[in-house]
């Protein structure tokens, strides 16, 4: 039997709900977007809060997409693919989702089998998917899905946030977080071990075992490497680190912004992953004169022109990763080159460059 208190919860839930159907039965017929978010406050969660700006730069209205259940005939978007594993009830909202990454057959990763087994299933009840490179786009267009819901725009950046320093804002930086001044720096802001601890075991799809290894080869050609690391579970790369002698220094960033900081204090930033949607630190790295080397993921794959805006190497090559990293910082020109190319490629992929991109997407969403 319930108790007094417990039934009192119900009923405050019950008249809450009802309220809040009351008012969304006031809104015309697709004039809301309905943004979903995990608020796990990491990637996902980042990019649902950018489209919600972009939205808001188009002139769309959002709404939380916890209005989905007492709403209807409105836009949702979801930034996570995997909704698709557990689909909502979406009644009769347009429905719109990114699908960044998840290769079937990929080792390791049994859901991704699963969750394009969905989208297959579902794809006739998706009216606009965001894709961020075009193996993506390729990969699900051959899956039967129409290739006019097919969008493909890069996750991109917050241009105002992320700018090049001055001489004077990377020394600063550099000494608020204790670098030697003859250090060479490199960067890797990722969540890259398993779960939201302390990350020991390694996530291989992110690749940190190649991180460390072409960290070791770097060690042998820059004995003054430093590491810095930001993001969540960094606890496998920063044993293996401190077991190869390599000094490193992790920081928690607490707000998103404060990620221009970090990027401001280094020489290099690594991409190692197997595979990827993007990632942002693609685009980041370009916008704030970061030389950037990765492995062929994701929209690096599309961004990345080898030699001209940074290095790509083949998933798996650390001593790759290790090779280019070394002759960007032995080659003062080459770094120049790089890095004035990054910044052209950066600002013709910044959110606000991408606002038309968006509108057609979001156009197909709301269309009467």
């Amino acid at each position: 039997m319930r108790s007094r208190v417990q039934l009192l919860e119900h009923m405050a839930r019950r008249c809450t709900a009802r309220l809040f159907a009351a008012h969304a039965r006031r809104w015309p017929p697709r004039s809301r977007i309905l943004i979903a978010r995990d608020y796990a406050g990491w990637t996902l969660d980042i990019e649902a809060l950018a489209v919600q700006s972009i939205c808001r730069n188009l002139g769309l209205r959002t709404v939380d997409g916890s209005w989905m259940a007492v709403s209807d005939d409105q836009a949702v978007f979801h930034v996570d693919q995997f909704v698709l594993l557990n689909p909502p009830d979406w009644k009769r909202h347009r429905v719109g989702l990114a699908y960044y990454h998840g290769l079937p057959d990929t080792p390791g990763h049994p859901e991704f089998n699963l969750l394009f087994e969905q989208f297959r299933r579902l794809h006739q009840r998706l009216d606009a998917v965001q894709v961020s490179h075009r193996a993506m786009r390729d990969f699900l267009a051959n899956s039967g899905v129409a290739e006019e819901k097919l969008h493909l725009i890069p996750i991109g950046f917050h241009a105002e946030w992320f700018r090049p320093p001055s001489p004077d804002d990377r020394k600063k930086v550099r000494q608020w977080l204790g670098f030697p001044e003859s250090a060479f720096v490199v960067g890797s802001f990722q969540k890259d071990g398993s779960g939201w601890g302390e990350g020991l075991e390694p996530k291989y799809i992110k690749g940190p075992d190649v991180l460390v290894a072409a960290l070791k080869a770097l060690r042998l050609q820059i004995p003054e490497l430093h590491v810095l690391l930001t993001g969540p579970a960094r606890g496998f790369v920063k044993r293996e680190l401190t077991a190869a002698g390599i000094p490193w220094q992790h920081r928690i960033v607490r707000r998103y912004r404060q990620t221009v900081l970090m990027y401001y204090a280094l020489d290099a930033y690594l991409i190692a992953s197997r595979q990827e949607g993007g990632p942002k630190a693609v685009l980041e790295s370009m916008a704030t004169a970061t030389p950037v080397i990765s492995t062929k993921v994701g929209q690096a794959s599309d961004l990345i022109v080898h030699g001209l805006n940074g290095f790509l190497v083949e998933v798996g090559d650390a001593d790759g990763l290790a090779y280019w990293t070394g002759r960007v910082a032995r080659d003062s020109e080459l770094r120049a080159r790089l890095v004035e190319n990054g910044i052209r490629t950066a600002a013709l992929n910044s959110y606000d460059a991408q606002l038309p991109l968006w509108r057609n997407l979001f156009d197909s969403l709301i269309a009467k």
